[in-house]
């Protein structure tokens, strides 16, 4: 027969070990950061976004300084990114994310852009200058549109909607964008980026596609 002195003492260590793992759960909990759920409404005001893209820096252009937007917020998520960043958007003339993929890349944050291969050449477009720095870019080679717009950051938080990344979407449309860290839009939008990246591998680029088809 077990003493009632050794119950006791396994009652207490249950009660110990059940407090312990609470205690844990708690500190876990608090430390686990909150989900990511954003949505962003365009257009927003006209701003000065130095501040934004190199903090500390000073600007004496005639915009308003130090006043938040949706195109800040946009800009500083962008630069939460730590190792990569998958892009996929339709047309891409906004100077200031331009500069935001550009500062991404100079950090040595793994930059990958898939474009539409009808505006990737429009006037405006960020895309050469993306280019010329040395972010890799792949566009389609079909006759329908790349009309995706959305972003993938860090494969941990996609950012999509109906906004290309164009001034005019920023300061003239109604557009939105959603931000979120939800794993099962996450794997789904890398997945389809993964699939899109292969699809147009530029070693798989046909440069005479009419003549082919006529057996030339």
């Amino acid at each position: 027969m077990v003493p009632a002195v050794s119950w006791k003492l396994f009652g207490l260590a249950a009660v110990a070990v059940a407090l312990g793992l609470e205690a844990v759960y708690l500190f876990m909990r608090r430390r686990r950061p909150p989900p990511v759920r954003e949505v962003l409404f365009f257009p927003t005001p006209l701003i000065c976004t130095e501040q934004v893209l190199r903090p500390g820096t000073c600007c004496s252009c005639p915009l308003p300084h130090h006043t938040d937007s949706a195109l800040s917020q946009l800009i500083r998520r962008l630069l939460g990114a730590r190792r990569s960043l998958e892009l996929c958007i339709f047309t891409f003339s906004s100077s200031p994310l331009a500069q935001a993929v550009l500062l991404l890349h100079g950090r040595g944050v793994r930059v990958r852009v898939i474009t539409d291969s009808d505006y990737m050449a429009a006037s405006g477009s960020q895309i050469g200058a993306l280019r010329k720095a040395g972010v890799v870019v792949r566009h389609n080679q079909s006759s329908g549109f790349m009309h995706h717009k959305f972003a993938v950051l860090d494969k941990s938080i996609v950012i999509t909607g109906s906004m290309n990344w164009t001034m005019q979407a920023v300061q003239t449309n109604k557009e939105n964008l959603l931000i979120t860290d939800d794993g099962v839009c996450v794997r789904a939008y890398m997945e389809e980026f993964e699939r899109l990246w292969v699809e147009f591998d530029p070693a798989g680029y046909c440069f005479f596609p009419e003549e082919e088809k006529k057996g030339l």
